[in-house]
């Protein structure tokens, strides 16, 4: 418990200082006007309220992310707690704020087409590719998994009618203006998670259970079949710590916010704020797994993160618990889903220069998206194991889309900024590169070398990663000073 409040402490610390350095970095022009402004179209661009904005960009890169994630990830022991407060504050938290103000400068451009300015035309084709299929791949296991636990609520038969359902709602939500669905209702369900989250917190001062591993009582891997702590623990905790796919949502936000001067209440406060639930969930697990709450919740060898939920939930929380419960693994992930959908549309829209304003077009772009996630969905369902493995490479996907925006935000700041800072996002950049390599070259789905390698294959990555920025720079350095 004393773990949980110092990681609380330092995350708002984190906002307060760093993410003043952050913004002072970067430079926002209040006087500017935004692209809510400058292209409102009453679909994408639409000016809304900074609470909104707020609200709807938490909800869009939450989704299940800092629930799921940390309570996995708290199988590893209190080392997830360092992960989620450094990652965030230093990694995940800059990540989002300057892709979203970067989004902003460029006229609310997607993700590809950031990549592609800093880092050249052929990482942008890259990036378009490696972005579409990651978001396809998000928006087809939010719509299963909600089906899936909606189908063992009211009858395994019904699973496949939940799917369709949800498949209706993400075209139907993909399509519409942003302000007319996703501006009404995410709000509410943002604020339900996180009040979902603050009476877990409040449920864990008043029992302090003082069972729960500490920091101090040893970083070791509590759950070695799991993996090894690195890089397996980076892997599971994205969404509260560093997250690619948010470099997906922040433009849909950068296309709505009225200042620039809202970027860090926005865009690093969203992430500070999903690092808390991260926190609380993180915490609750480790009462759950390592505390003894099993047995006081008559649970003993469930490890299932949506049954960890659903339990502790009901539990802790009783019929509104329940409720919440419902709100956490089925609404949540709907949520993320249809903004990853959405985001995909746009991003192949930008990228063929197609105008979104006439209903025809939109059709145009949603109808092979959705064909593709149908058939990713049949897949899921004809084969019991086909929602793992879709759900270990949207994992690797997601830290290695990451690692593409951590390096075009380096290089946006070695080039376009004076001194060192291009240093806040060059070690995040090196270490998640090292994290996503050395994990696809010893996982099973990837090329499955021993795990012995590992500690050798990160340090030779990260040492590469360092070395080759450093030469690219000086190599620009001097071609600059020639002319």
């Amino acid at each position: 418990m004393f773990t949980l409040l110092i990681s609380i402490v330092c995350l708002v610390v984190g906002y307060l200082v760093y993410g003043k350095i952050v913004e002072k970095v970067f430079g926002p022009d209040p006087a500017a006007k935004t692209p809510a402004y400058t292209k409102q179209d009453g679909l994408d661009y639409v000016p809304m309220p900074t609470w909104k904005v707020f609200m709807i960009q938490f909800l869009n890169i939450a989704g299940t992310g800092p629930i799921f994630g940390a309570i996995m990830g708290a199988l590893f022991g209190p080392s997830c707690y360092l992960w989620i407060v450094l990652g965030c504050i230093f990694g995940g938290a800059v990540h989002d704020y300057f892709t979203g103000m970067l989004s902003i400068r460029n006229g609310g451009a997607n993700v590809p087409a950031i990549v592609g300015q800093e880092l050249g035309g052929g990482t942008r084709k890259v990036m378009l590719v490696f972005s579409v299929v990651m978001l396809i791949l998000v928006g087809t296991v939010f719509v299963y998994s909600p089906a899936l636990i909606l189908g063992e609520m009211t009858g395994s038969k019904t699973t496949m009618i939940w799917v369709l359902a949800i498949l209706l709602y993400y075209i139907l939500a993909t399509m519409v203006p942003i302000d007319k669905i996703i501006g009404k209702i995410y709000p509410i369900f943002a604020i339900a998670l996180l009040f979902m989250a603050v009476s877990l917190f409040v449920c864990l001062l008043i029992k302090w259970p003082g069972s729960i591993p500490e920091v101090w009582d040893g970083l070791q891997n509590r759950a070695p079949s799991n993996g090894s702590l690195f890089p397996a623990l980076f892997i599971t905790i994205a969404c509260g710590a560093v997250s690619g796919f948010h470099s997906t949502q922040s433009p849909l936000m950068a296309r709505c916010l009225t200042n620039e001067k809202l970027g860090r209440p926005v865009f690093y406060g969203a992430m500070i704020t999903e690092g808390l639930v991260a926190l609380i969930w993180a915490t609750v697990a480790s009462y759950f797994f390592y505390g003894g709450g099993n047995i006081e919740m008559g649970a003993v060898g469930v490890t299932a993160a949506p049954k960890v939920v659903t339990i502790v939930s009901k539990h802790w929380l009783g019929v509104v618990g329940s409720l919440l419960a419902i709100l956490g693994v089925v609404a949540a992930p709907i949520t993320s889903g249809d903004t990853a959908l959405r985001s995909v549309r746009l991003i192949i829209a930008d990228a063929v220069k197609l105008d979104q304003a006439p209903i025809k077009n939109r059709l145009y772009v949603s109808i092979p998206i959705f064909v593709v996630t149908g058939l990713l969905l049949w897949y899921n369902i004809a084969d019991e194991n086909g929602f793992n493995v879709i759900w270990r490479y949207f994992g690797w996907a997601n830290q290695t889309l990451a690692v593409f925006v951590l390096w075009t935000v380096t290089a946006f700041l070695s080039r376009r900024r004076k001194g060192l800072s291009y240093v806040m996002t060059l070690w995040p950049a090196c270490f998640m590169t090292s994290v996503t390599v050395t994990f696809i070259l010893t996982a099973k789905i990837g090329f499955n070398l021993p795990a012995s390698w590992i500690p050798w294959l990160g340090t030779v990555t990260f040492a590469i990663s360092l070395v080759l920025f450093y030469v690219a720079r000086l190599k620009r350095l001097r071609a600059t000073s020639s002319l």
